[in-house]
């Protein structure tokens, strides 16, 4: 297959069937299901008969409404193999979030699990287009009125086959169109930089409507043959379990299910032996987390970052643990990645800048806004992160927050994530997220909310004295609030400008 005909996920999954019809691509862990190669080809095309059967025609967006599952796999790929462009929807975005994905996205089919039905229903009613409700049970073998199909035209490498809508911190969230070539090339990046082969298996626990998982779990193995054991949702009791009962030589979590992990009991070793590594990404994993779950599972951790707009990973640590760096989100992978300042000009190794990546899996725009797809570019044609950070000498990347989130006290830069790991080592802080608050003196204060560790205490005066030694009198944080939780986004990554109510006089 030459390499203009493998930029697409159809030549990506055509590929796998014919050279090994019988090998299983994806399992699921509560059962003995499976789809093998040779399957998923055939149920690709039958998967694009049903939605033509409801009036579906590709280049259309198909949005699901579905959480993980077998089915929930098929139906994605064969809609994007037969030429649709795919939506999946956020089942954690508030009602009036996913009514406003489901109007902006213009789709006209919306495939629903049987327990979302009646509310989408109700909320593509109102719509001024007709919208037509498709049930799909996450877990079922085949579609209602599934039959043998011949096959349809294939898909251009320009196509739209990926509509995802970005969590963002503030108002509406966008959405960010990725191309059939995008995601084609970001499945050989990832299984090249991991040094994937047919026998490895990814644990897939977190969930399809998130970039992570789409590009990871999803598409990666339809580059290098290999395959992914699929659990409901993920449970930090069940997990090593799950990986071993399926397998798995690998694992894919975000820092939020790591923290989980350290806090449950230690697995037996033969639980861990056949894993070997662990893949951390979506938010910046802390080094203490990093450190102790190593020492604790004995895996080594990889970890990378990536954002929707670059159909994820676009940083990595190398596979060598001898050559990884901790802290760091690794070095440009599948593309090409720089820093600049305010002006937009390169800045030297070592200084803090945003970061700007360059390369086939960056996003074509956002649909249907201009504005912010302009805003989001360089003149030159680099992609703006919104990420704050620097290079190294070594070309690794060191991120220090974003943009937006940065609290300037007095009119010096303090990084959040700087405030964050200093409270992370007192041992009865599990997690900490730091947040600028508005001051008559300073401009900005700086205010950390805490999450305590299970059965330990801790008061704000043991903090305040902690802050001092750690960070000094002036970035030690003025304002501490002990919560239960920190708000997320999809990916794990906490939405600190969610804090700042908690610290309105």
């Amino acid at each position: 297959m030459s390499g203009a005909a493998a930029s697409t996920v159809r030549a990506l999954v055509e590929r796998q069937a014919v050279r090994q019809p019988h090998a299983v691509y994806a399992r699921a862990t509560e059962s003995d299901r499976h789809i093998t190669y040779g399957e998923l080809a055939r149920g690709c095309r039958r998967v694009a008969a049903v939605l033509a059967q409801h009036g579906a025609k590709p280049g259309e967006t198909i949005s699901v409404v579905m959480p993980n599952g077998l089915q929930t796999l098929r139906l994605l790929l064969g809609a994007m193999h037969a030429g649709y462009c795919v939506n999946p929807v956020n089942l954690l975005s508030q009602p009036e979030q996913m009514r406003y994905v489901l109007t902006h996205s213009d789709c006209r089919l919306v495939c629903v699990a049987p327990e979302w039905e009646a509310r989408v229903r109700e909320m593509v009613q109102g719509f001024d287009r007709p919208v037509t409700v498709m049930v799909v049970d996450p877990e079922a073998e085949s579609l209602p009125g599934e039959a043998e199909a011949p096959d349809t035209a294939p898909p251009a490498p320009d196509a739209v086959a990926l509509l995802m809508y970005t969590s963002g911190t503030t108002g509406m969230p966008k959405g960010v169109m990725l191309s059939q070539r995008n995601l084609a090339a970001n499945a050989h990046a990832i299984s090249a930089e991991h040094a994937l082969q047919p026998a490895d298996r990814v644990l897939a626990v977190l969930p399809l409507y998130h970039i992570n998982a789409f590009a990871m779990t999803m598409l990666a193995p339809l580059a290098h043959g290999g395959s992914l054991a699929m659990p409901p949702k993920f449970s930090a009791g069940r997990f090593w379990e799950q990986a071993t009962r399926t397998q798995c030589s690998w694992i894919n979590v975000v820092p939020t299910m790591i923290s989980y992990l350290l806090e449950g009991p230690k697995p037996p070793l033969a639980q861990t032996l056949a894993i070997r590594f662990c893949r951390s990404a979506s938010a910046a994993l802390p080094p203490e987390h990093h450190r102790a779950f190593e020492q604790m599972f004995g895996i080594g951790i990889v970890e990378t970052m990536g954002l929707t707009e670059t159909a994820a990973p676009s940083f990595s640590n190398p596979m060598d643990p001898a050559a990884r760096k901790l802290g760091s989100v690794g070095r440009a992978s599948g593309c090409m990645a720089g820093v600049v300042d305010a002006q937009l000009a390169a800045v030297p190794d070592g200084t803090t800048g945003e970061l700007v990546i360059r390369g086939p899996n960056v996003m074509l725009g956002y649909y249907k806004n201009e504005e912010a797809t302009r805003a989001s570019f360089t003149p030159d044609g680099w992609l703006r992160t919104g990420d704050l950070g620097h290079r190294d000498e070594d070309g690794f990347f060191f991120v220090t927050g974003r943009i937006k989130e940065l609290i300037i006290k007095g009119g010096e830069n303090i990084a959040p994530r700087e405030i964050d790991e200093a409270l992370l080592q007192h041992p009865a802080v599990l997690e900490a997220a730091a947040v600028g608050v508005p001051d008559k003196h300073y401009g900005q204060e700086i205010g950390v909310c805490i999450v305590l560790r299970e059965g330990r205490t801790c008061t704000e005066d043991d903090l305040r004295a902690f802050s001092a030694t750690a960070l000094g009198r002036y970035k030690a944080p003025g304002h501490y609030r002990f919560v239960t939780d920190l708000p997320r986004g999809p990916s794990g990554k906490v939405q600190r400008l969610k804090l700042l109510p908690l610290f309105e006089a």
